[in-house]
């Protein structure tokens, strides 16, 4: 990811240049080679960059390095989530060194008088979320006219979010800005048609050939029942080391929830983030996360956006996502800037299919394995595995159970209806190749079935 070039040819002013070497920044990433000198020279730019390539800095550096601390608003920065406002807005202010500039997030869920008192005080630069920008200007607390530079992050993610329309409605009233700068994982038709609606010419920074920048770490996946999915969780997280992070991904608000609750049961110290939560919960989560004060995040895709953590080691997909594309963004929360990351998924039949859409569209090379070993020094298993046939079910939840028996066909599912105690509806088809049968059995009775057969010195086998 990292190139030879330095941040120090690139002749910044001399605070911002500080402020970059006070982080231990030394070299540029990629799509930092690619667009500053572009932006530096005052060129629209429309580059490809997913969360984790160093994208703000990519279009923060050339506006610090430009931008003056007189309290006039001059550049102002569109992102699709209140998270991800914040956290840009503290990497600019981490940037900018002892350039004094005044930046201020404004976003909505909090108080609109405490932020509309910090805007007329006097900012350089307004990082915020479209609905709370467009309220702001309409109420006449923010005047957005003057400002020289405007950027839109993560623009597809607008997108898919529908504000657009918003962004388009702030940018109309930008009527004296120079330089337009803006940032897309992905470059939906629907994008480029925007973007040309309000940029001047610009410079396109296409990396990857227009594919998603996949992180260089592992990746595998695990064939389990869904029942059994909590265990390989449990395994997995019993493997992290106390600096590791993770995140967890559900494709609901309410597995979110559940998932939490089963973890703690097993004396997991987790939490969980989606989008029903207030934002001061959020900020709180996503705070201890930063901070090291929490090592386990369960989270859905929209909430997961404002999660910017370089010390994410581990991400598992506990869902298989419904969107190909989310997938690349679930595993983009690890190997950041080059580091250390695996990233694994929790596959179900059912999931088998749209897994290998995934691996197909992206190019994936995705190493199916068991689930991994207790780790030395662990010698029980956190969560307990249980005994699951619904892997081997149809698609109306039967399961076939190969047994030798000189049974008839009559008998023999009256013997398993009796020996159970299932319904009649629960044994399906029953066939026989003279001794050799088959028989039909639910999921939910199934490993019931197995065990009583069993049990009578009948031996099974499960068929597929």
């Amino acid at each position: 990811m990292f190139t030879k070039t330095k941040f120090a040819s690139f002749d910044l002013i001399d605070d911002l240049q500080k402020g970059i070497d006070n982080l231990g920044w030394e070299y540029v990433t990629q799509v930092q080679k690619e667009t500053i000198p572009l932006a530096l020279a005052g060129r629209d730019v429309i580059g490809q960059a997913r969360t984790g390539s160093g994208k703000t800095a990519s279009f923060g550096i050339p506006i610090l390095n430009d931008c003056k601390p007189t309290g006039d608003l001059q550049a102002l920065i569109i992102a699709p989530t209140r998270e991800l406002a914040g956290q840009v807005a503290e990497e600019l202010n981490n940037l900018q060194g002892d350039c004094g500039l005044k930046i201020i997030t404004v976003y909505g869920g909090t108080d609109l008088e405490k932020q509309a008192k910090q805007l007329q005080s006097g900012v350089d630069i307004v990082v915020g979320t479209p609905g709370r920008v467009m309220d702001m200007t309409k109420r006449s607390f923010l005047n957005v006219e003057n400002a020289s530079y405007f950027v839109l992050d993560e623009a597809d993610r607008m997108l898919d979010m529908g504000f657009f329309p918003d962004v388009m409605w702030i940018v109309e009233r930008m009527t004296n800005r120079k330089q337009n700068l803006l940032f897309s994982a992905t470059f939906p038709q629907e994008v480029i048609d925007a973007a040309n609606e309000f940029t001047n010419e610009p410079e396109y920074v296409l990396t990857s050939e227009e594919k998603l920048d996949i992180p260089p770490i592992e990746q595998f996946s695990v064939r389990i029942g869904r029942s059994n999915k909590l265990w390989v969780l449990g395994r997995l997280l019993v493997r992290m080391d106390d600096d590791d992070q993770t995140i967890i991904f559900t494709n609901t608000k309410r597995m979110v929830d559940l998932l939490v609750q089963r973890l703690k049961k097993h004396r997991f110290k987790v939490d969980g983030i989606h989008g029903d939560m207030t934002q001061n919960q959020r900020e709180k989560i996503i705070s201890n996360l930063k901070d090291g004060n929490m090592n386990i995040v369960v989270a859905t895709d929209v909430a997961a956006r404002g999660i910017d953590v370089d010390g994410i080691t581990l991400v598992v997909n506990y869902d298989v996502p419904d969107d190909v594309d989310s997938y690349i963004h679930r595993i983009g929360r690890t190997g950041r800037i080059g580091r250390k990351g695996e990233a694994w998924a929790l596959v179900s039949r059912d999931d088998v299919p749209q897994l290998s859409k995934i691996i197909a569209t992206h190019s994936l090379t995705v190493i199916e394995t068991s689930a991994p070993e207790l780790p030395d020094g662990v010698d029980k298993d956190p969560v307990s595995k249980q005994e699951d046939l619904t892997e081997f079910s149809d698609v109306y939840g039967m399961v076939k159970i190969g047994l030798e028996t000189e049974m008839s066909l009559v008998k023999l599912s009256n013997f398993i209806i009796e020996g159970i105690n299932c319904p009649e509806l629960a044994i399906g088809d029953i066939k026989s190749n003279g001794n050799s049968k088959s028989v039909e059995v639910h999921s939910k009775f199934s490993s019931l079935a197995v065990r009583y057969l069993n049990s009578k010195g009948i031996a099974t086998e499960l068929l597929e």
